[in-house]
């Protein structure tokens, strides 16, 4: 049985995530940070896959959390297979790089950036004796080509930071059979990050070209595709899911 790590998996786009890896045949360890309300409801609803499901407490800020994260899944299921970095923090008020106070900068680099790096060192020789392993990092809309981002200016370079790592662990650990790739999320708010494509299809959005919502379902899609076996052959790739919508200059 493959077993998967999904970061801040028990609620929005990594909930969908980590339900759909359940309803695959995966067993899940995932991470929450301070919303125990939301981890005991997942865990609640799939009761029945509580052989299959773990769910543990982490700050992806805290390499010393990170590490007992990774004992816990190998304790617990004896191999990883996948690791969805979909935990980041994000500060939500706009403001110029300038308004930045010290400690929101090395928050957005900790959680975005750092931790992916800590959790690497981890799960890497695991996945290097395994022969196997699947990489998923969270971008945003066109972070491949390092763009400027308005009001984001922290969060931004530790993604595109993150981008350039995604493609270098793809090089390195193509011999081993792992593949490193990242998705890029678009304006998925509020209730939609748990939400059905087919939920997101009963109301237009006349804000997305594709004229309705994208949904937690949309992300899961695309990251249980590139976790199958036979996508070894995508590695280094950077998806961005929008429906075609521009993100981030909405606000030029």
């Amino acid at each position: 049985m493959r077993h998967a790590i999904v970061t801040a998996g028990t609620k929005g786009l990594g909930r969908k995530v980590t339900e759909s890896l359940l309803e695959k045949g995966y067993s899940v360890t995932a991470t929450y940070r301070s919303d125990k309300e939301k981890a005991d409801q997942l865990a609640q609803q799939y009761e029945s896959y509580q052989e299959r499901l773990q769910i543990v407490q982490t700050d992806v800020q805290n390499p010393e959390q990170l590490s007992l994260l990774i004992q816990h899944a190998m304790e617990r299921y004896g191999r990883i297979d996948v690791l969805i970095n979909n935990a980041g923090p994000y500060i939500f008020e706009r403001k110029k790089l300038m308004d930045y106070e010290i400690e929101e900068w090395n928050q957005m680099i900790r959680g975005n950036l750092d931790a992916v790096f800590y959790l690497l060192k981890e799960v890497l020789p695991i996945m290097r004796k395994q022969h196997f392993g699947r990489i998923i990092n969270y971008g945003f809309q066109g972070a491949a080509d390092a763009p400027g981002w308005i009001y984001r200016s922290a969060f931004s370079a530790a993604k595109v930071g993150l981008v350039s790592l995604t493609k270098t662990i793809a090089y390195e650990e193509a011999e081993n059979g792992i593949t490193s790739n990242m998705i890029c999320p678009g304006n998925i708010m509020g209730k939609m990050k748990e939400a059905t494509i087919l939920e997101s299809r009963e109301s237009f959005d006349e804000n997305t070209p594709i004229g309705r919502s994208g949904t937690g379902e949309d992300i899961a899609r695309a990251i249980l595709f590139l976790c199958e076996d036979s996508s070894d052959m995508i590695t280094g790739s950077i998806f961005d899911i929008t429906g075609g919508k521009d993100v981030i200059h909405r606000h030029l």
